[in-house]
């Protein structure tokens, strides 16, 4: 008789015991996370995402425009992309999940490289905001499509995004400090690009292309009462307004990333 196949999930790695790797239901895959007794305690008070709430929540975000807008069912390919950071009454690291107008899972975004003394920093101090951070978008699958870096920064973030090989596809530059914020998509040193809020509190953001048209457009949405008074949660809706090709579409893909870490998590 024979065995059945190991089914996908998280698995103790089997070189390091202090991290996980991710089984694909057939094979190993590079993707790893601290197990839970190498980590320090987060409390997450969220569960599984619920696909009416997420449909609402499109609907709220876009007005309705994209509804019946039939997508490609990845990151890259459907007009709305719903982002929910994970709520976490302590939160030592970014988490979040990445949905389509439907409540389906598309991927999400996974921060990565937190050593125990950079969750200590982000528990006790403010100055993890000045240090160095790293991220992974993941598909469906768990596979790493995305690589988003910010640099150590003072005044200015700017984010290096590359494909999952580390090759380089562009930086998201931040071009100001005051009044309302932009942000320059850079490739190969031409501006392709930007993010520009429509107010000075930054709540809500138009993507537009090198021409100056508006390609899509970022509005926060409200995530609950529980989020909004005991976490720093933040939930976002993405709308694309045409299917867009590289490096446009990996930029548009990593400014949802981009809004949250520049601007909410820099402002603590």
């Amino acid at each position: 008789m024979t065995s059945s196949p190991q089914p996908a999930g998280w698995y103790p790695d089997q070189q390091n015991p202090r991290m996980y790797r991710w089984w694909d239901g057939q094979a190993w895959t590079a993707n790893t996370r601290p197990s839970h007794d190498a980590e320090m305690i987060e409390l997450d008070i969220e569960g599984a995402a619920d696909p009416n709430k997420i449909r609402a929540q499109a609907a709220r975000g876009t007005q309705g425009r994209a509804t019946g807008v039939v997508g490609g069912g990845t990151l890259f390919s459907e007009p709305v992309l719903v982002v929910n950071q994970r709520a976490k009454l302590i939160e030592m690291s970014n988490e979040f999940g990445v949905f389509d107008q439907n409540g389906n899972r598309l991927g999400g975004v996974v921060q990565v490289g937190q050593s125990t003394l950079k969750k200590a920093i982000r528990l006790l101090t403010n100055y993890d905001q000045f240090l160095t951070h790293r991220f992974e978008i993941r598909d469906a699958n768990h596979s790493t499509v995305l690589k988003v870096t910010r640099p150590a920064k003072v005044f200015k973030s700017r984010f290096l995004v590359t494909k999952a090989d580390d090759s380089p596809i562009g930086e998201i530059v931040q071009e100001n400090v005051f009044g309302k914020i932009r942000l320059g998509f850079v490739v190969n040193g031409q501006k392709v690009g930007g993010i520009f809020a429509e107010n000075w509190r930054a709540w809500n953001f138009v993507i537009k292309d090198h021409a100056d048209v508006e390609i899509a457009r970022i509005t926060k949405t409200w995530g609950g009462f529980v989020k909004a008074a005991f976490t720093t949660a933040d939930n976002y809706v993405v709308e694309i307004h045409r299917p867009l090709r590289d490096p446009l579409a990996s930029m548009v893909v990593a400014s949802a990333l981009t809004i949250d870490t520049a601007l909410k998590q820099d402002d603590r």
